[in-house]
């Protein structure tokens, strides 16, 4: 059983991710009301409008990046949520996992709808969304990767691979000391 609960090595993670690529489109929903996209869909205003998106991520926040900010969606009733990631691998994103993974939760639990973007809809965005999906639905980094990819190709970097199986490490524990406190 030991060996079950293993984390996949890096290499076995990009040939689940590289496997059976689709071509990626501007937005795809990945989890009920749960939306990955591109910047392109971020200032499409009536585009998010038709989705009834009322919250967003932006993985690519900043003034070199995507500035969008909340100021931008002022005429959108939506609630803004940035992070300023840059998508390279010795960036460390592990510092928002969990108040992305909070932001959408909140939001999905208020019955909102999320679009979760960066440039390309691929890695900062895609490995907020997996972080989301193993901490606040306690699915782990191959199931959540298996259930975004019914819907969306996502490819986060190595890096943010390599912080997604640390966090996956790090949610472990919690859920094996759990089930020793109640026997």
């Amino acid at each position: 059983s030991a060996q079950e609960e293993e984390t996949p090595s890096l290499t076995e993670l990009r040939q689940i991710l590289w496997t059976n690529r689709k071509p990626v489109a501007p937005v795809n929903q990945v989890w009920p009301n749960l939306f990955i996209g591109d910047e392109s869909v971020a200032r499409d205003k009536t585009t998010l409008s038709s989705l009834g998106v009322t919250h967003i991520l932006n993985a690519a926040a900043g003034r070199h990046r995507i500035n969008t900010g909340q100021q931008f969606y002022s005429d959108l009733e939506v609630e803004y949520h940035g992070v300023e990631a840059a998508d390279h691998p010795e960036f460390n994103l592990r510092p928002f996992f969990s108040p992305a993974a909070h932001f959408i939760d909140g939001a999905l639990r208020q019955n909102g709808k999320v679009f979760v973007h960066c440039a390309m809809g691929v890695s900062r965005s895609g490995a907020l969304v997996l972080a989301y999906m193993m901490i606040c639905q306690s699915l782990s980094l191959v199931e959540a990767i298996v259930a975004v990819r019914l819907n969306r190709d996502i490819g986060p970097n190595s890096g943010f691979l390599e912080q997604l199986r640390q966090l996956e490490q790090s949610l472990r524990p919690q859920s094996r000391q759990t089930t020793e406190d109640t026997s």
